[in-house]
């Protein structure tokens, strides 16, 4: 191949990426200019109570009155929960003018992960409020939550679920999102923001 072609065919590629690049911008924009939808109830937080890494014991009453945001994690995790606390951390920030929205981490794998291993995980991300939870409990416990409560299957702790999970103020299920799809993360910040402002 010449290097006149492939110059041409370089930029066409150039071309092709900032095509598709402002074609999901343009659905992104069009999305968040529909007047919301009401968000499904897909199910009740049932009872649970486990340690805060800090101190103290968090149990599913915790959820109730605040906006959650939740997500099952291990600390030794290399590869997907990087992303997903990246993206907990994204929200943490982006929500930090408010005390409505809280966000829950609990650990798959509780026998690595004792209170001083969490708070030093919570540090490295930069968490410095109770506005982000990490809690641990018995693995049988874990389990039980992540598979009954939530519908959430996978082997404990490295195959885990990787969905973010929003709870209303109610204690209600409203939504799961995947922390590799930015659209679905665009989405996860819209569905906030409409039950911020009392929308259902």
């Amino acid at each position: 191949m010449s290097r006149e072609k492939r110059i041409i065919r370089v930029l066409l590629l150039i071309a092709l990426g900032l095509l598709l690049v402002a074609a999901g911008a343009l659905y992104m924009i069009r999305q968040s200019g529909r007047a919301p939808k009401e968000l499904q109830v897909l199910g009740t937080v049932p009872e649970f109570r486990f340690a805060e890494c800090r101190g103290g014991q968090v149990s599913s009453e915790h959820l109730l009155g605040k906006i959650t945001v939740m997500d099952f994690i291990f600390t030794r995790c290399k590869s997907a929960c990087p992303v997903m606390s990246g993206k907990m951390l994204q929200l943490y920030n982006l929500f930090r003018g408010t005390d409505r929205v809280q966000f829950i981490s609990i650990s798959v794998d509780p026998e690595y992960d004792t209170p001083e291993v969490l708070r030093a995980y919570a540090d490295k991300l930069g968490v410095t409020d109770t506005r982000w939870l990490f809690l641990r409990g018995p693995i049988e416990d874990v389990k039980k939550l992540a598979e009954e409560g939530f519908k959430l299957s996978g082997e404990l702790p490295g195959m885990h679920s990787t969905k973010l999970i929003l709870i209303d103020e109610q204690g209600r299920i409203r939504g799961y999102y995947d922390p590799y799809d930015n659209l679905s993360i665009h989405k996860l910040k819209m569905h906030i923001r409409q039950m911020l402002a009392g929308m259902p």
